[in-house]
């Protein structure tokens, strides 16, 4: 197994067209959750995956289990619970830009937050090359300890623990607890991959080579990637490479899931031997074509999609 991901899976309710609730007529259904947004995007590009996660005992539940088959991951770590699956509702903007609220603790007990340490096994969950997972997994416990005692145990036996913040405030019970869960995360990580807004919560309105640089101060990663958006993205390896690809130019959509295809092109290629140029350009490929169309992983790219475009963007780029 290239790659287990690991935390929190739901169902994203994204409405049909942008604007506030009221004006809505009706919400799509799509598959949701950062780290298994990112499994779709790693397995569509070849990777072999593996969800450690859990889902509801309902028809949502059954939703996201089947799409996970669908796209070639393994789902034999994945518990089904009784609770209800896990929702998202997104908030679509003019442009492209989204808000949430969940139905989620600490608002509702739901699915995703009841796997526990007792589910693990430990042979598995040693077994990829890179384990990665999501700081939404570490807001609430029973996920919070099975998460963390799986990095633990995928890290001994000689993976490297990527991990994405994906802070969502509406899903902790206050800033400090956010925040030190963070860095307890970034502590125990080899490669950290932050989006803008993160930077800006967690460091201030300071450049991502200022973020970069504290997060080697205060740690010990390999590898330190910002993600920006329409801005492309900044990537720094302990050994001090430093590499800035700008964005390709898209028509945006829909952003959700931008940054999970992001981290998914960029993953997929650390599990090639890729360097970090070619792995930066085929991140920002695979996070543009993501926004295109309404839905996570509805616009995530086969390899052959990806290749296509990254042909057509001229970039001399093979696969």
């Amino acid at each position: 197994m290239d790659i287990l991901a690991a935390g929190a899976i739901l169902v994203d309710m994204i409405p049909t067209k942008p604007g506030h609730y009221s004006g809505v007529p009706a919400f799509e259904k799509c598959f949701g959750g950062a780290p298994f947004n990112f499994a779709v995007g790693a397995s569509r590009l070849g990777s072999g995956v593996g969800a450690l996660c859990a889902v509801g005992a309902d028809p949502f539940g059954e939703f996201l289990l089947e799409t996970l088959k669908e796209n070639g991951i393994d789902v034999s770590q994945v518990k089904v619970k009784k609770a209800r699956t896990t929702l998202a509702f997104v908030v679509r903007h003019e442009g492209g830009e989204r808000d949430f609220f969940f139905y989620r603790r600490p608002w509702a007990e739901t699915a995703d937050t009841l796997l526990s340490p007792e589910d693990l096994d430990p042979k598995y969950v040693g077994s990829p090359k890179i384990f990665h997972y999501s700081g939404v997994a570490l807001s609430h416990d029973p996920l919070r300890s099975c998460v963390k005692r799986a990095a633990a145990i995928a890290r001994e036996a000689g993976a490297k623990v990527s991990f994405d913040p994906n802070i969502r405030p509406d899903l902790w019970e206050s800033e400090d607890s956010l925040r030190e869960s963070c860095e307890d995360a970034f502590g125990s990580s080899d490669i950290i991959l932050l989006a803008k807004d993160e930077v800006e919560r967690l460091y201030g309105n300071v450049p991502p080579e200022e973020a970069a640089g504290r997060l080697f101060e205060d740690n010990d990663p390999q590898i330190v990637a910002v993600k920006l958006g329409g801005g492309g993205c900044y990537v720094r390896a302990a050994d001090g490479t430093e590499v800035r690809k700008p964005a390709f130019r898209v028509d945006v959509v829909d952003t959700t899931g931008a940054g999970d295809g992001w981290a998914a092109g960029f993953i997929h290629g650390l599990v090639n031997g890729w360097g970090l140029e070619k792995c930066a350009t085929v991140a920002n490929a695979v996070g543009g074509l993501v926004v295109t169309k309404v839905g996570a992983i509805t616009a995530m790219p086969t390899r052959s999609e990806l290749l296509r475009f990254l042909r057509l963007q001229g970039t001399g780029i093979a696969l």
